[in-house]
C-alpha cells in the first residue's frame, strides 16, 4: 500500500470512526422503523411514511422536540432506502445496509472468493489484504473527474419533508419556512399552482456530500388541504353555488367567489339546478406549463327554510295552467 492509499484511508477514518462504520452496518431494519413488511407495495410504504413524519415533526412537538426530531431523522432516513426503487432492490439483494453505505465483501463473496481480499487466510507480510480490501472498498470510489488519486467521496443523502398548504396557497403561491429532517431550516418559495402530491426538489439543499462531492438534493412533496367551499380539477376550479328561488325564476346578478376574489355573475331567467357557467381565466395559473385554468360554477336552487302560505298559494295556482313534467 503507497502513501496516496494511507492517506486516503488516514483522511477518511480521521473523522469517521470503525464504530462508525458498525454503525451504518447495524443501522435498524427500514421496514421496521416504519412499520411495513419487506413486501409492501410502495403506495403503502409512502403512506407510512406521510403519517410518521407529520407525528413526528419537530415543529408539531414543542414539547418533546430534541426526541421527536430524532425519531423524525430515523423515519427519514428509512424513507431514503425503501422509498426509493433503485436503493430498495439494492437493499433486498444486500447490496447495501440500512444506512445505505455499500456491504462489505458483497462483490468479492457472490463473485466467488473469499470476502477479503481474495484470500481464503492471513499470511505473514501480507498486510492481511489490506491493500486489496481498500482497493475493492475506494477504487471505485474514487474522484469523480477521473483522477486516480482524488480523495474518497459520496454525492451527499436526499432528504425528504411533507409540506401542507392551504388550498388557497398553493393556489397562488407562498413563502414557507420548513425544518428538515436534519433540523436544518429551509427558505423555500412555494410557485403558484402547485398541486397535491407534487415533489418540489430543491437542487444541493440536501445532506453534505463525502471527500468534496456535491450534496443531495431536497425533495419536498405538496399536501394541499381541502378547502369548504373550492375544488380543483386539473387547472380548473369548481364550485357549487346555491341560488333561490326567484333567482333562478326571474334572473338575476349575483356576487361569487373566486381564488382571487369576488365577481359578478348574471344568472339568465330559467336558470335550473345543475347548469354550469364558466368564468375563463378565473382557474389555476400553472407555473410549470403557463396554463391557466377556468372556473366552473354548477348551480343548485334552495327553496327557503319555510314555505309561507302566500308562496304555497301562487304555485298551486300555477300549477293548474302551467303544469309541466321535467322527467317526462
Amino acid at each position: 500500500m503507497d502513501w496516496r492509499t494511507h492517506a486516503t484511508i488516514l483522511r477518511y477514518y480521521g473523522g469517521h470512526s470503525w464504530a462508525g462504520w458498525a454503525g451504518n452496518e447495524m443501522a435498524e431494519d427500514p421496514y421496521k422503523v416504519l412499520g411495513v413488511p419487506r413486501d409492501a407495495p410502495d403506495e403503502e410504504i409512502r403512506r407510512a411514511y406521510r403519517k410518521l413524519a407529520k407525528q413526528l415533526h419537530p415543529d408539531l412537538n414543542p414539547a418533546n422536540r430534541t426526541v421527536a426530531e430524532e425519531r423524525f431523522k430515523r423515519v427519514s432516513a428509512a424513507y431514503d432506502i425503501v422509498g426509493d426503487p433503485v436503493k430498495r432492490k439494492q437493499y433486498d439483494r444486500g447490496e447495501i445496509d440500512a444506512g445505505g453505505e455499500p456491504r462489505r465483501g458483497f462483490h468479492r463473496a457472490h463473485a466467488g472468493g473469499a470476502p477479503f481480499g481474495g484470500r481464503g487466510s492471513s499470511r505473514p507480510g501480507d498486510d492481511f489484504g489490506l491493500g486489496d480490501i481498500f482497493s475493492d472498498l475506494f477504487g471505485s470510489m474514487r474522484g469523480r473527474r477521473g483522477d486516480p488519486e482524488a480523495p474518497f467521496g459520496t454525492r451527499g443523502r436526499d432528504v425528504r419533508y411533507t409540506l401542507e398548504l392551504d388550498f388557497l396557497e398553493a393556489a397562488a403561491g407562498a413563502k414557507k419556512r420548513v425544518t428538515m429532517p436534519d433540523g436544518g431550516v429551509l427558505d423555500l418559495t412555494v410557485p403558484e399552482g402547485v398541486a397535491d402530491g407534487q415533489v418540489l426538489r430543491l437542487k444541493g439543499k440536501g445532506s453534505a456530500g463525502l471527500g468534496g462531492s456535491e450534496p443531495g438534493d431536497a425533495l419536498i412533496e405538496i399536501k394541499v388541504r381541502s378547502h369548504p367551499h373550492f375544488a380543483r380539477t386539473g387547472d380548473d376550479i369548481v364550485l357549487e353555488l346555491p341560488i333561490t328561488i326567484d333567482e333562478a325564476v326571474l334572473g338575476a346578478k349575483i356576487e361569487v367567489p373566486t381564488i382571487s376574489g369576488r365577481v359578478q355573475l348574471t344568472l339568465p331567467k330559467g336558470t335550473s339546478s345543475g347548469r354550469i357557467f364558466r368564468l375563463k381565466g378565473k382557474g389555476v395559473r400553472n407555473a410549470a406549463s403557463g396554463h391557466t385554468g377556468d372556473q366552473l360554477i354548477s348551480v343548485r336552487i334552495v327553496l327557503p327554510d319555510k314555505i309561507d302560505d302566500k308562496l304555497a298559494y301562487f304555485l298551486s295556482e300555477w300549477r293548474q295552467t302551467h303544469r309541466y313534467d321535467p322527467r317526462r
